[in-house]
């Protein structure tokens, strides 16, 4: 694709890889086909060829509209696109540098400047987050039937194991994970004391920064991401193998601080060097499948489906480590159609477009149950009460069916 960009993206940090990413693109529309956006909507605007010839115009210098902002908040940032093009075009890298400078130029009502404030700063802040969840909590059993379904009922979290192990590595605890589904972390921490980890956490460290960074607050993104590497790096110099993510979406988030601070004369090393050491759980219970198998000796009779996020699917290019461990421990995998497309999630997606991100999870959930599963596994807090809240068979995390096979064995 050719372009001319405008003189004040021209040689610029951001107009020098917006340039780049649009001269890979050939046209060819094969991401049309994988876009859960266009699936629904049907209008190419609301695909990546779409809006990234949107991008082009505004970086060229075209002045942008509401229209414009709208197509570019429809996109899920899914990366099912980045997957499917054969000319490997970074969308998502693009996307961050659009929405920026339409939100600059479009700006945004004050309804919905003080929605996206308040999604920072509740969802971002465990502390806020889960005195709001156990005050909820507390009244739920007075609650209406509509009202209660929207509050989550009180989990426990089960024992983390203390630090007795040589070998130590750190998770992210994450913001709404903790309040919501507590058991998850503790459930990692099992699973890797089995094998000869202790896991551990920073106190310090706190939101990855990836809600702040979605809703196009970049600047608010990349101060969590400094508090998170001056925590971790301490850690890392006394001799932690690795960051843990439980969650894939702070997974994608974590393992791109390398490039969002690399132009930072303070952080850029020690951002890369951050993102190297991070993993998902679940590569690193790869790793240590041989340790694993004997310790799952007794099969689990459950039949199960599970949904890949697109935060581990695309994002990160993870795929078949998660149904290889849980085939070990004995689970029956059940079919399931068009795994790559998004569940509507999608981080505060499916809170600012309920529309769209309801339909996909009806779908999703449609081809989920379409084998009769007793259990759906994911592998993120968002996918995970995304699609608890349309389905009656239980959604759980995958590391904790995990956990439980090794507690019986």
């Amino acid at each position: 694709m050719q372009t001319n960009l405008a003189d004040s993206f021209r040689n610029t940090p951001e107009g020098d890889v917006a340039e780049r990413t649009l001269r890979s693109c050939v046209h060819c529309g094969f991401c049309l086909a994988t876009c859960p956006t266009y699936q629904i909507l049907g209008d190419e605007l609301d695909s990546p060829r779409g809006r990234i010839y949107l991008m082009k115009q505004v970086l060229e210098g075209a002045t942008p509209t509401a229209k414009t902002q709208l197509h570019l908040d429809r996109c899920l940032t899914c990366r099912n696109c980045e997957t499917t093009c054969p000319s490997g075009v970074e969308y998502g890298k693009l996307l961050d540098i659009g929405r920026h400078l339409v939100e600059e130029k479009v700006g945004r009502s004050v309804s919905e400047t003080a929605a996206r404030a308040a999604l920072k700063t509740g969802l971002g802040s465990p502390l806020l987050f889960n005195t709001a969840l156990k005050l909820g909590q507390s009244v739920r059993g007075l609650m209406p039937a509509f009202l209660k379904a929207s509050i989550p009922a009180a989990e426990a979290a089960g024992n983390w194991p203390q630090p007795r192990h040589a070998r130590r590595m750190l998770v992210l605890q994450g913001c709404v994970q903790p309040g919501l589904k507590p058991n998850i972390n503790t459930a990692t921490a099992r699973v890797l004391d089995r094998v000869g980890v202790s896991l551990i956490a920073a106190p310090d460290a706190g939101c990855c920064g990836a809600l702040a960074h979605h809703l196009n607050d970049t600047n608010a993104g990349l101060a969590a991401a400094r508090r998170n590497i001056d925590a971790w790096i301490p850690h890392l110099d006394a001799g932690v193998e690795a960051i843990v993510m439980t969650a894939s979406g702070c997974g994608v988030m974590v393992k791109d601080y390398g490039w969002l601070l690399r132009d930072d004369p303070v952080y850029a090393e020690k951002a890369a060097r951050i993102s190297a050491a991070t993993q998902d759980i679940s590569e690193i219970l790869v790793a240590e499948r041989n340790a694993l198998k004997p310790l799952a000796a007794r099969p689990a009779p459950k039949r199960i489906a599970y949904h890949p996020p697109c935060t581990l699917q695309h994002g990160q290019k993870l795929t078949g480590d998660v149904e290889a461990l849980l085939t070990d421990a004995g689970f029956e995998l059940t079919p399931v159609a068009e795994k790559h497309l998004c569940c509507g999630s999608a981080g505060t997606y499916s809170i600012l477009q309920p529309e769209i991100a309801n339909q996909l999870k009806a779908r999703k959930l449609e081809n989920l149950q379409a084998g009769q599963p007793e259990l759906i596994a994911t592998a993120n807090i968002g996918c995970l009460t995304h699609l608890q809240s349309g389905s009656n068979i239980p959604v759980r995390h995958w590391v904790e069916l995990l956990d439980e096979v090794l507690a019986a064995s």
